[in-house]
This record gives C-alpha cells, sequence and structure tokens, in this order.
C-alpha cells in the first residue's frame, strides 16, 4: 500500500515537472518567434525607409534636374526672341529708333467705292444727223489726239448743207468784191447772213474745220462726205459700229477719256458725310496698291435703295492701274482730329502668322524684339497703331532689315 502511494506520487511528480518544462519550452519558442517576427519587421522598415529616402533622392534629382531645364528653357526662349545688332550693321543698314508719342492726327473712315471715268475728261462720240459709216480711222483702245479723224460718214442732209454753203460763199466773195458802194446795203447784208448760215449749217452737222476750208477752197466736192474728229486727248473704250452702217442721229459712235485722272464714288452714311469736307485727303486701296486722292465733291441726295450718300473723290492713274467698273476701298480723312500714336508705314510689319508687330528696342542699344500691335489706319504714308505704350523706343525706318535678321536666325519674331 505504502509502495503503491509513494509510485503514485511519484508518478504525479514526473509528469508535472514534464508539463512544467514543456511549458517553459513553449514560452521560450514564442519568445524566440516574437523577437524574430519583430526583428524581420524592424528590417522591413528599415528597408522601407531605405526605399524611401532613395525614392525621394530621385525624385528630388529629377525635379532639380527639370527645374533647371526648365530655366534653360526660359532663358532660351527669353534669348530666341530678341536680336542682337552690331553699331555698323546699324549704321549700314541705316536703322533709326525714336520714341513713340501722341499726336493730334487726323482721323479717317473706310467705306466702299467704285472707279468711274472722270465726267470732266470723257467725250462722246456721235454724229448729229443720220448718216451713213464709209470708213473707220480708229479703233477700240487706241489713244488720239486732238483734231484726230475717227470715221469718215455720209449724208444727204450734209450734201445739201455743203452746197448751199458754196453758193452762199461765192456770193459772199462776189458782193465783198464789190463793196457796199456798188452794191445795195440790203445785198450786202442778205449775202453775209446767207454765208453765215449756211457755214454755220455745216459745221453744226458735224464737218470740222480743216474739212470746210477743204470744200471752200475747192479741194473737194459737195458729196454729202465728212469726218468726225477727236474733241480731246485720250483713249478710245467705246466702239459699237460697222462700216456700212446707218447711223440715226445721237448714236453713240465711240466715247474717248482722258484715263489720266479717275473719279471714286464712294458710299458713306448721312452722319458719316458730315464729317467730310471738300478737299479732305483720301486714299485709294485695292490689292496691295494705295493711291493718294483728293474729295472733290458731295452729293446731296440719298440713294432710294442704300440710304447712302455718295462722295465724290479724284484720283491719278499715272500707271493705268484704275478702269472704270473696279471696286475698291476708301479711306477719307474727316475734319476730326484725336491723340494717336503714329510711325511711318513702312515700320509696321507683317508677322510670320499674319499680325502686325513693330521693333521695339530693348535695355541694350542694337538689341530688338517683335512686339505685336494694332494697326488702325493708314494716310499719306503714316500709320496709326495702338497696343503699345507711349514712350516705347521703335525702329521708324530699317525694321525690315531687323525683321530680316530674326528671320535668318529661325526665330518666331510673333511675340505673345
Amino acid at each position: 500500500m505504502l509502495r503503491t502511494l509513494l509510485f503514485i506520487f511519484l508518478t504525479f511528480s514526473l509528469a508535472a515537472c514534464s508539463d512544467h518544462n514543456n511549458e517553459d519550452v513553449h514560452k521560450t519558442s514564442e519568445k524566440h518567434e516574437s523577437l524574430k517576427s519583430h526583428s524581420e519587421h524592424e528590417d522591413h522598415k528599415d528597408i522601407e525607409h531605405h526605399d524611401d529616402i532613395q525614392k525621394k533622392s530621385h525624385t528630388d534629382h529629377t525635379d532639380h534636374k527639370d527645374e533647371e531645364h526648365h530655366s534653360a528653357s526660359e532663358d532660351k526662349h527669353d534669348e530666341e526672341g530678341v536680336v542682337h545688332l552690331t553699331p555698323e550693321q546699324m549704321k549700314a543698314a541705316n536703322i533709326i529708333v525714336r520714341s513713340l508719342e501722341f499726336k493730334n492726327v487726323e482721323m479717317s473712315i473706310r467705306a466702299p467705292g467704285e472707279i468711274q471715268l472722270n465726267g470732266y475728261k470723257t467725250f462722246k462720240v456721235s454724229p448729229r444727223i443720220n448718216v451713213q459709216v464709209t470708213s473707220r480711222h480708229a479703233k477700240l483702245g487706241d489713244e488720239v489726239k486732238i483734231g484726230e479723224a475717227l470715221v469718215t460718214l455720209s449724208s444727204v442732209e450734209m450734201a445739201e448743207a455743203q452746197g448751199q454753203l458754196l453758193l452762199a460763199d461765192k456770193e459772199w466773195k462776189r458782193v465783198k468784191k464789190l463793196g457796199r458802194k456798188v452794191v445795195s446795203a440790203k445785198r450786202y447784208i442778205k449775202a453775209k447772213v446767207e454765208y453765215e448760215k449756211a457755214f454755220a449749217n455745216v459745221k453744226a452737222y458735224g464737218m470740222s474745220d480743216k474739212g470746210i476750208s477743204s470744200l471752200l477752197d475747192q479741194k473737194r466736192t459737195a458729196d454729202g462726205s465728212f469726218q468726225l474728229v477727236a474733241r480731246q486727248t485720250g483713249r478710245i473704250l467705246h466702239d459699237q459700229f460697222v462700216i456700212g452702217e446707218y447711223i440715226n442721229a445721237g448714236y453713240e459712235l465711240m466715247v474717248i477719256a482722258d484715263e489720266s485722272t479717275m473719279w471714286v464714288e464712294a458710299r458713306v452714311t448721312p452722319d458719316v458725310v458730315s464729317q467730310i469736307n471738300s478737299g479732305n485727303n483720301a486714299e485709294v486701296i485695292f490689292g496691295k496698291h494705295r493711291i493718294s486722292a483728293k474729295v472733290t465733291q458731295l452729293h446731296h441726295s440719298l440713294d432710294e435703295a442704300t440710304r447712302t450718300t455718295a462722295v465724290r473723290i479724284e484720283v491719278p492713274n499715272k500707271k493705268d492701274l484704275l478702269h472704270a467698273g473696279m471696286f475698291v476701298t476708301v479711306q477719307i480723312s474727316t475734319s476730326n482730329k484725336a491723340k494717336a500714336m503714329q510711325i511711318a508705314e513702312a515700320a509696321v510689319l507683317r508677322s510670320s502668322d499674319g499680325d502686325w508687330v513693330v521693333m521695339v528696342e530693348q535695355e541694350e542699344t542694337g538689341e530688338f524684339r517683335a512686339v505685336e500691335v494694332e494697326l488702325i489706319q493708314v494716310n499719306d504714308g503714316m500709320a496709326i497703331i495702338e497696343g503699345i505704350k507711349a514712350g516705347t523706343r521703335v525702329v521708324s525706318q530699317g525694321a525690315f532689315f531687323v525683321q530680316s535678321e530674326l528671320a535668318k536666325g529661325g526665330f518666331d519674331i510673333h511675340n505673345h
């Protein structure tokens, strides 16, 4: 019994000791695992921290490079918009730089216009009696001078008038030869009147002084033929007949016009015409051409269809660029004056994208940049501009050379 109790006690003690040892081992293992996990976690954090530092360092380096690149790009952009000219270049190109100032300038208006023949220098050739065309001496487009033969006509009425003139001329010469002491006063006066009347009839029918002299000198017969001659120098612009055609009195055979000066009829509204006076300067614009002109007349009635008033402008046509029927734009100076910045027309240029620019001097002498402006109007070779400050120094002469130098460097001469 005692042995049995002792055996049970020993067995229980051994079991308890074994459980205790296992528990300690388990705890030790858990602690070891915990330490290992903590160590791995710390190592992972260290790795992530190192990666973050590397990423941040790489990002900072990239940003720094971007900033350097951006800064270099800005510096390059600043340089690309500018051209540098040496004093020798400026002298050779005769470049002049002036400060822009506000000045009192004439304001102007633009209006559509149509080229017309100068009515005071246009002559219509037409017979005063019924005739037949027998020959032509000039054709369409010919330049003719005063007294030059244009066409030969024939008429029964003219033949009768020529015969009467010959008879009247003979009688008048006889009476004058006899004198007042031999013939009565009545016969003397009658002979004189009949001669003058016959002479006037022939001339009124269209016979020239030269033709009449030839008839009276018996160098030709009273066959009814006569010539129409040019009454003014000019160009034949109208020619509507054929030889042998029978023409009624008043028919327009030819039109001769002196095109050295032309008229432009511009249409403006009634409120605008009050600002225009006869003698005001004007400019006729068509295509790339600009021709100086003058206002010569203001109409005093409105067109029923357009409700506009006509302004007549006289324009020189030295190069024969203008022809009747052409549509043009007219810029007319008004009586109003205003403060504006004015510069030579040649100093305002077109940029590559079609905008108007001027060449502005920078801080250094000989350094220029193209600056965009708004072209308001051009009159007598001077341009009115806006969009730039007064006092700005710009190239007033030689701007095209400066623009060319910008283009040579491959620069964008349009400044935004």
